[in-house]
């Protein structure tokens, strides 16, 4: 599949890139890292996310080069989808690639509904960056400190810093080849991991004290409401991570973190520290993916309704395996 994909991207003359709305830093890191080699090998690129670019991904070099997509549709050649599971949570950008673009799906979520034209979806891989990784070197593709620093980060977020469950021979490889290729580790680890705004510390604080525990303690949630939102300040990226906070307490088999959002919806992120219970199959009940331990829904109606209704399956779940 990879010499497809190169086959297409080396035909190609404008290549848009992109993937999914409310991006973490492997969707943002495996677009810019594309979106360097293919500007270096003369092609016209652009990088493009319906939230832009966050504040908080600043540190990744060449974040400038991702925007906002036009009002108006262009067109492409290629259409170059990256860490992104399904049509719909591209979002606006679908809208601004105009028809008759060859869309190649590169992605690691085992809910991949594989709506490219070429697909590579790989749910072995803990992170896109590494399916990036592996492509750079199977294609003998030079890997400079800025596509090394944006791969190297895009691993070691959707990886946990290489602690969860996927992580594997392949993924510490990929790692120890982006240090070798001039990844600062500890100047990148700083910006990841140690440069919090205050906003998202008082995020943290408001967590820790709302958190609720159910089923006899194995479930941990918190619910952030738009109001809870605008008092705290807080920016749609500070709430990566909070979940993780839940996870890692004692006896916590599954962690929710509901976040209502002014649309009418609540965005559900669900993980399990138990290999047996797949939250991916529940976010599929309620039209959301992800992989088995960590997945997400949009869900429509109240934030209690929505918490009620999530709660219960996940809490069925467990029941049933206990």
């Amino acid at each position: 599949m990879f010499e497809a994909i190169s086959s297409a991207l080396r035909d190609a003359r404008r290549i848009a890139v992109a993937s999914h709305l409310r991006p973490d830093a492997d969707a943002l890191g495996s677009t810019i890292a594309a979106a360097l080699w293919l500007r270096s090998e003369g092609k016209e690129v652009v990088a493009w996310n319906e939230d832009g670019m966050p504040e908080k991904f600043r540190y990744l070099p060449g974040w400038e080069l991702v925007a906002t997509p036009p009002a108006s549709p262009e067109k492409f050649d290629v259409f170059l989808v990256l860490d992104t599971s399904v049509k719909k949570r591209l979002g606006t950008v679908v809208e601004a690639v105009a028809p008759g673009a060859l869309w190649i799906n590169i992605d690691h979520h085992v809910s991949n509904e594989s709506f490219g034209e070429i697909n590579h979806v790989d749910p072995a891989s803990p992170a896109t960056g590494q399916i990036l990784f592996e492509f750079f070197r199977h294609e003998g593709i030079p890997i400079t400190q800025d596509i090394a620093t944006n791969l190297f980060a895009a691993i070691s977020t959707d990886t946990g810093s290489f602690q969860y469950q996927g992580t594997d021979a392949r993924t510490f490889d990929a790692g120890s080849a982006l240090v070798s290729a001039g990844v600062d580790v500890a100047a990148l680890s700083r910006a990841m991991y140690e440069s919090l705004p205050r906003r998202r510390f008082d995020l943290l604080r408001f967590a820790h004290n709302q958190a609720e525990f159910h089923c006899g303690d194995r479930i941990a949630t918190v619910l952030l409401t738009l109001a809870d939102a605008a008092r705290l300040a807080v920016l749609p990226e500070d709430t990566e991570g909070i979940i993780d906070q839940l996870r890692a307490i004692e006896g916590v088999r599954a962690a929710i973190f509901f976040e209502e959002l002014p649309e009418g919806k609540v965005r559900v992120s669900a993980r399990s520290k138990d290999p047996a219970l797949d939250v991916c199959k529940i976010c599929q009940m309620f039209r959301g993916g992800g992989h088995p331990m960590a997945s997400g829904a949009r869900v429509r109606g109240t934030p209690d309704q929505v918490k009620q209704d999530f709660l219960k399956v996940v809490c069925d779940e467990i029941r049933k395996r206990d």
